[in-house]
């Protein structure tokens, strides 16, 4: 059975592949309807991760967007990812895309270096016990 892409994965592949449209966004000859929203294919970046179109969707739609949506004090929604922006189709909200992008990477790297200083007190563990065992069979 094929593993689902992590969040992050998901994440870093739509950056990649539209970071670029974001940024050549122009006022004067706009190339979608509004310059934080840019739409995306679905169906391009389940097939990069060898998954059906839907497990994207769904994450974007149902989970990324009430985890990084939010509700604004005048009670309007800032959507992660919507439907429609304007005339686009399935459209992410960039600058929040990379927000989300920071902070799970943040994440991983806090949970790795957890990680790693674990592995090492392991180690120097074992290694005490190793002396310890050394010096007792040396009195014995």
């Amino acid at each position: 059975m094929r593993r689902p892409p992590t969040d992050l994965q998901i994440l870093e592949e739509i950056y990649e592949r539209y970071y670029s449209a974001f940024a050549s966004f122009s006022r004067e000859n706009p190339s979608r309807s509004a310059k934080i929203f840019v739409p995306i294919d679905i169906r391009e970046i389940a097939e990069h991760f060898r998954v059906e179109g839907d497990i994207i969707f769904g994450r974007l739609y149902y989970h990324l967007n009430s985890k990084y949506g939010f509700d604004e004090p005048d009670g309007s929604k800032v959507r992660f990812f919507a439907l429609a922006a304007g005339t686009d189709k399935h459209c992410v909200q960039f600058p929040l895309l990379a927000s989300a992008i920071a902070r799970l990477r943040e994440e991983r790297n806090k949970h790795l270096l957890t990680i790693l200083f674990s592995t090492i007190a392991l180690v120097f563990s074992f290694a005490s016990l190793i002396v310890s065992i050394v010096a007792f069979l040396k009195k014995a």
